[in-house]
């Protein structure tokens, strides 16, 4: 069994989940150890609960320490991934509700069942739009036509927006399983294609969304007039579109995506009580020019998100990308710890060697 210090780096849930899901992968047993040890609240809150119990269901995977405010955890598989129909619910991991990331549930989630035997469908409830997390449309418009390149085949789609703090958001997911390999002693099947990301090309187009539920209209309109006239002033010719989601909170975002020759990028800002429109408005634009600005061909959030598949991938990936995160050295440390990977980080730029045990 293999002990993983869940307070390295970063120290939050990144450890847990990139564990979860190579564990699942592998079919080894991990021991997680201090858990999101550097957070307010340490230990395992509703969201990453969920992720234990989700990834434990489509391996048979027997627990020790799976509880609320748990430091420690067992995860031991029993099985290959198994596709099938899953739905799993954030609010049930905690009295009264919660808004846990559905993203962050459905990441954990993802590359084991890419690898299983059969097509799988996820219905996930918590948080779509939340702090600290890949927005849904994160999701759908940069993190999976990413992994589409790589061989990774899936969709997702919203059917209810949840907000911070009620939640109450609901997701649909498809996850296209590649089968299982007979034969042989690799309990991965397949491995991914290498991807190499170090030039973003040309801008083609930049596009977003000012969204709300149950504010008044003038909210959303004040942040998209905001975008245009601030991304105008650089040049910029943006088209935003107001969304009125359906949800059984409140929230307020804008997201902007830019599609470059090579790359697509996200910038995500939430709206707050007392927190003027053209705030968030103004926060999503500077977190895009600061991007732009940089040349570099990875926004700071897909790099961290990449490292994990480009770990599975039979060759070297490489990428650059504007921002050395601590998510992204978080994530290639517990990497290497749990595949034999090396990665190269120099600067901006981030190389991983493919670990392919098929290939070698």
């Amino acid at each position: 069994m293999i002990t993983i210090d869940g307070s390295y780096g970063e120290g939050g849930g990144q450890v847990l989940r990139t564990s979860l899901s190579l564990s699942a992968l592998q079919g080894e047993a991990v021991r997680i150890e201090n858990i999101r040890a550097k957070r307010p609240k340490p230990g395992l809150q509703a969201q990453h609960l969920t992720g234990v119990l989700a990834t434990a269901q489509i391996c048979n995977a027997e627990l020790e320490g799976a509880e609320l405010g748990s430091q420690t955890l067992t995860f031991a598989p029993q099985s290959p991934p198994q596709a099938g129909d899953y739905t799993f619910d954030v609010a049930k991991a905690r009295k009264g509700g919660s808004a846990g990331s559905t993203s962050l549930v459905f990441q954990t989630l993802l590359l084991p069942l890419a690898f299983a035997d059969g097509d799988s469908h996820l219905t996930i409830r918590g948080g779509t739009h939340v702090a600290w997390s890949p927005p849904f449309h994160y999701l759908k418009h940069v993190y999976l036509p990413t992994l589409a390149r790589m061989g990774i085949e899936a969709t997702v789609e919203i059917n209810q927006w949840g907000w911070y703090p009620i939640g109450g958001g609901e997701i649909k997911a498809r996850v296209k399983g590649q089968g299982i390999r007979d034969g042989g002693a690799s309990p991965i099947p397949y491995p991914l294609s290498p991807i190499t990301l170090v030039e973003r090309g040309e801008l083609k187009r930049l596009w977003g969304i000012s969204a709300l539920s149950n504010l008044p209209a003038h909210i959303g309109q004040r942040q998209k007039r905001q975008v245009e006239r601030l991304l105008r002033e650089r040049g910029f010719t943006p088209e935003i579109e107001m969304v009125d989601a359906p949800s059984p909170g409140q929230g307020t975002v804008v997201f902007l995506v830019a599609e470059f020759e090579n790359v697509v990028a996200g910038f995500t800002s939430y709206g707050a009580r007392g927190k003027r429109a053209e705030k968030v408005a103004e926060e999503a634009c500077r977190e895009f020019i600061q991007y732009y600005d940089s040349g570099q061909a990875l926004d700071k959030h897909l790099a961290d998100q990449l490292i994990l598949p480009m770990s599975l991938a039979a060759g070297q990936s490489g990428f650059t990308t504007c921002e050395v995160t601590q998510h992204l050295l978080t994530n290639v440390g517990v990497v290497e710890r749990l595949m034999g990977v090396k990665a190269e980080v120099q600067g901006k730029e981030v190389f991983v060697k493919g670990f392919c045990p098929i290939y070698g």
